[in-house]
């Protein structure tokens, strides 16, 4: 039987265990489109190209096989890039399909024509074009498994439109085993030891592919050896907040005292991360203390100082092949696990921020309350989601999606994916003005597809990590920093969603109550202090300036 390329491109998808795409439309791709007329896959028509890419993210972040989002060429490429660099930066395994310009009209400079290698071939794993319909399968198969392996991340396939509607009487390609390895018995033997004779140790965790099996044995094990768990930015959702080993995060918005443990310890084992620039403080902590790195990224990309020990394994291989926690705890008693917890638990604790409108210090303890706690939290970048990374718990992997990058606008697509594929469970998106209108347009793909994502913008009329920054530098010369913003109430209303402007701290928790049991996409639009930049501070007379 013979089926044309795009037709063949789908069955592999399907193949692979794809059920959703996150696709623009363009006239590059249509075959591809027309094969999934038919298919088992669903796809999700999104706004924006970047919406579809930071949904595709959030999937192959939330899910357990590479997020796929489908845009056209050149300009639609173009939009597509913020999806890729965060997904580069971030490790989280997606792929991008392309339409192209057809063959017979490459290097003339025509309609939307540019460069795929040129654009992606910096900031993601592979580049590849279909330029033969008979590899059409065997392309998607390899592209699937490439963002999947070693260190994840993006995989962009070029898709010429002449080269899709040929027919090919290629077979649907069997799905391409992943590498098994082995924890190397000298590696591990000399973790244990490290471990059994540290007196501080640390462990740190982060990355994506954690399951809960992994994540909860892990927690059990350095508890029982009295270790404590520090995790990297925006992936504290590794481990739940609730084990006695959990001990806060590194990076942004983290407690002073993390990283004084981290320059205090006398061992550090990382597994799903590395050493690198925000979690290091800029390349600057523990550079030299004795490090254990377990990771299947053979490059060790981004990793700064020490390496003592490097087992090329995942968490679920190292986690199952550890001994007992009498092994790995030696003489070392419960001191230093204990101290780290009782710091991080006493960070955690919510309190007023004090200044006009909505007190988000109180608000989120409101918020932490009243959220289920298999909750999956979603932010972009910005201070406002201070308050979500210090008061608001995890209890499990694949329950947190943000932007290790720092890219805006993630926070509602990815809270809308996440939606989609979590019926009935609370999802949230934690966000600023500013980041909430990068991507506010997606909040309609809710609604054609049964999302029902609460948002929580804290509208304080600035860029807010923009403006801290010219404060210290730049003191009292604002410039560029302002903001004017209608009522997002109103706007997701219009839509048909649930929608309230909240403007003082008593009004936030009839406002969540009435939103969370309203069952609609819903926007609670907060007026905040722009003089507040993050939790626990003093007010301060902050000017900003258009």
């Amino acid at each position: 039987m013979t089926i044309s390329a795009g037709h063949l491109i789908v069955r592999t998808l399907e193949a692979h265990g794809v059920t959703r795409v996150y696709a623009v439309p363009g006239e590059s791709y249509l075959d591809v489109l027309d094969g999934l007329h038919d298919s088992s896959i669903h796809t999700v028509v999104t706004r924006h190209e970047g919406g579809a890419g930071f949904m595709a993210l959030t999937e192959g972040r939330l899910g357990t096989v590479p997020g796929i989002a489908m845009v056209t060429r050149g300009p639609g490429a173009a939009n597509a890039m913020i999806a890729v660099h965060t997904a580069w930066q971030d490790a989280t395994a997606m792929v991008l399909f392309v339409g192209l310009i057809p063959l017979v009209d490459r290097g003339r400079d025509s309609f939307q024509e540019f460069s795929l290698e040129g654009w992606f071939s910096t900031t993601s794993k592979a580049v590849y074009v279909l330029d033969d319909e008979q590899q059409a399968g065997d392309l998607v198969a390899r592209a699937m498994r490439l963002a999947s392996t070693g260190r994840p991340g993006p995989v962009v396939v070029g898709l010429p439109e002449d080269v899709l509607v040929r027919m090919t009487s290629a077979d649907v390609p069997a799905v391409l085993p992943l590498p098994q390895t082995a924890p190397g018995t000298a590696g591990l033997q000399q973790l244990t030891d490290m471990l059994r004779d540290a007196s501080a140790p640390a462990i740190i965790v982060g990355g994506d592919g954690w399951d809960a099996a992994t994540s909860s044995e892990l927690a059990r094990l350095a508890a029982a050896a009295n270790v404590p768990v520090l995790a990297d930015w925006r992936a504290y959702d590794v481990i739940d907040h609730d084990s006695p080993a959990y001990a806060g995060w590194l990076g942004y918005g983290r407690a002073e005292r993390t990283v004084q443990a981290l320059n205090e310890a006398d061992l550090l084992v990382f597994i799903g991360c590395t050493r690198g620039d925000v979690l290091s403080e800029g390349y600057t902590a523990a550079l030299h203390t004795p490090t254990v790195l377990v990771s299947t990224d053979a490059q060790l990309t981004g990793h700064a100082g020490r390496i003592d020990v490097h087992l090329g394994i995942n968490a679920a291989q190292l986690v199952s092949a550890l001994p007992t926690a009498e092994e790995l705890r030696g003489t070392r008693d419960a001191t230093w696990m204990n101290t780290l917890r009782s710091q991080q638990l006493d960070f955690t604790v919510p309190g007023p921020d004090g200044g006009s409108g909505v007190d988000l210090g109180i608000a989120f303890e409101a918020l932490e309350a009243s959220l289920d706690a298999d909750r999956i939290i979603t932010y972009g970048a910005g201070n406002a989601t201070l308050w979500g990374h210090r008061y608001l718990s995890h209890h499990g992997p694949k329950s947190l999606v943000a932007p290790r990058n720092g890219a805006m606008g993630l926070s509602v697509p990815a809270a809308v994916a996440a939606s989609i594929m979590n019926p009935g469970r609370h999802v949230v998106a934690i966000c600023g003005d500013g980041d909430f209108f990068m991507n506010a347009q997606e909040l309609a793909v809710s609604f054609a597809h049964g999302g029902t994502p609460l948002v929580i913008v804290a509208d304080n009329g600035i860029f807010g990590t923009i403006v801290s920054h010219q404060q210290s530098h730049y003191p009292n010369r604002p410039s560029g920093t302002a903001m004017s913003n209608p009522d997002f109430a109103q706007w997701i209303g219009a839509f048909g969603g649930h929608g309230e402007f909240v403007t003082s701290t008593q009004d936030f928790a009839p406002a969540l109550e009435r939103a969370l049991a309203s069952g609609l996409p819903s926007v609670l639009h907060l007026k905040t202090d722009p003089a507040t930049m993050g939790p626990g501070t003093t007010a301060h007379k902050v000017q900003v300036s258009a």
